[in-house]
């Protein structure tokens, strides 16, 4: 039992960790993008999107020997539904994630916090009403974007997130990357996400990733522009994805996997 509890424990501090990453090297690059101008990135956005990704595929590496780090509520819920992971360990597992863009972004807020006060004093912006640089740390819909159609985004895009992982993840597909290369093609996946419609509202396709900074942003000034924030859209990137990643999910094994060569027979349930 002790053994159990040991090895529980572990997983979720590496799944803290993880997000811990992706949010410190995530939100330090849309702090990069957005707090000074001229921006570095304001002409190569595809900056921003690969620094996100490697972000990922930095985190896969230092935690995926014990988690299996998957950094995302989207993501552990889909590998309850198909891939054997144990129920039980879903809601630590996302408050364990939770937690770690929580730390993330006050550990952004630790390296640019003087930076985002110079921005709202030169802008003339208030935190608690204007929800000052609140877009370094948590997403909004970009222009022409309702929170409905955010919705609808949010799912898309995590429903193509996991289909992706789904993929290079899976033992039967020959196709994929082998050995340690997957989480690079991981982090590229994310990369691409974002180059391709990150000005939606930011691309946030985990839960953990948006919710976490939000509730620091609570706690540390910017009150109801961070929770429950301008027209309640602080639900939509924790709906959104959790529903696109069962889809993206089940798309993989109902109409892909079936169709695969049957490799790999004797590993366990949970790797298939």
């Amino acid at each position: 039992m002790d053994k159990v509890r040991n090895s529980l424990l572990g997983e979720l501090i590496a799944e803290c960790l993880a997000v811990l990453i992706i949010i410190l090297v995530g939100d330090s690059v849309a702090a990069m993008y957005s707090l000074y101008d001229p921006s570095p990135y304001q002409l190569s956005y595809w900056g921003v999107a690969i620094t996100w990704g490697l972000g990922v595929t930095l985190a896969i590496y230092v935690t995926g020997a014990v988690s299996g780090t998957h950094a995302n509520p989207a993501v552990t819920l889909a590998l309850a539904c198909y891939r054997g992971f144990a129920w039980r360990k879903v809601l630590p597992y996302w408050v364990a994630q939770v937690v770690g863009g929580f730390l993330g972004a006050s550990l952004v807020y630790a390296l640019y916090g003087s930076v985002i006060v110079h921005y709202a004093l030169a802008h003339h912006l208030d935190f608690a009403n204007d929800g000052a640089a609140a877009g370094v740390f948590f997403t909004h819909p970009g222009e022409f974007v309702t929170p409905l159609h955010a919705l609808l985004n949010e799912t898309i895009l995590t429903a193509f997130l996991v289909l992706g992982i789904f993929a290079v993840t899976c033992q039967y597909n020959t196709a994929a990357p082998q050995a340690n290369s997957g989480a690079l093609i991981i982090g590229l996946l994310v990369a691409i996400i974002g180059a391709s419609s990150g000005y939606l509202e930011g691309w946030a396709i985990n839960p953990a990733r948006d919710f976490g900074p939000r509730l620091f942003c609570f706690v540390a000034g910017w009150g109801r522009t961070a929770l429950p924030s301008p027209q309640n859209y602080w639900w939509v990137p924790v709906v959104g994805p959790l529903a696109g990643g069962v889809i993206g999910a089940t798309i993989y094994q109902t109409l892909l996997r079936p169709f695969m060569p049957a490799l790999g027979r004797h590993s366990t349930p949970a790797a298939d």
